[in-house]
């Protein structure tokens, strides 16, 4: 649980009326964009206040009045969800560096240059960024918010974002170990033959084919057969 000192305000406010927590801030964003927390890791203070600096409480009647509950999980995500985290501007700053590291790693991972269907490194992916003067949302996921960097970025370098489908055929000796690995991705189907051999159906981001190739390539000693099947 985070110190009182290094807590911040989440205010919600209905019809003039205030209801405010005293919270873990990277929680509370956690929580506002989706995630699941615990309850008992976010509060500070297991209270809901009218005037959370001056400690005063907020009544249960009223609280029930406007959340129709007073059950404290249940009130407690709709103040976060749908109201205000009050960031300090330094928790601000580096959770942005954090979310544009994630926006980062996500394209880096997921896209390829459609020229050499080799993955872009991070390096050249912020740059891009930074050239094209792309600024992250901290009240959007990386996800949410890839496709409109895409489209700014393919101005600069040659970027898309596909998935693969690729069938692969692992000899018997190794299809047991195999199945670990093809299960870390999206796997489509899997048929096991009368030999103990096992043919797969994998579905994976572009950018990461050449990690599942060398995966399976170094756990069956290359005898591993793959053919790539569709591009989506």
């Amino acid at each position: 649980m985070v110190k009182l000192e290094d807590a911040v305000i989440a205010r919600y406010e209905h019809a003039g009326e205030r209801f405010e927590l005293l919270v873990d801030p990277n929680l509370a964003m956690e929580l506002k964009h989706g995630g699941k927390v615990a309850i008992e890791d976010l509060l500070v203070i297991d209270s809901v206040f009218k005037d959370a600096h001056k400690g005063d409480v907020k009544s249960e009647e009223r609280i029930k009045a406007v959340f129709g509950t007073s059950d404290l999980k249940t009130v407690v995500e709709r103040i976060v969800r749908e109201g205000e985290v009050q960031l300090t501007t330094q928790q601000r700053r580096e959770m942005l560096e954090k979310r544009k590291a994630e926006v980062i790693q996500f394209i880096a991972r997921n896209a390829v240059n459609p020229q050499t269907q080799a993955p872009h490194p991070p390096q050249r992916i912020a740059l891009a960024m930074e050239e094209a003067r792309i600024q992250v949302d901290l009240n959007k996921s990386s996800q949410e918010q890839v496709p409109g960097i895409l489209k700014e970025i393919r101005r600069l370098i040659p970027i898309s974002m596909e998935q693969l489908r690729v069938a692969v055929r692992v000899p018997a000796l190794y299809a047991g170990k195999a199945t670990a690995v093809l299960h870390k991705y999206d796997l489509k189907k899997e048929e096991w033959q009368n030999d103990g051999s096992l043919i797969a159906l994998v579905e994976v981001p572009a950018g990461l084919k050449q990690d599942l190739f060398n995966e399976l390539n170094h756990l069956t000693h290359g005898s591993v057969e793959s053919k790539l099947v569709e591009t989506k």
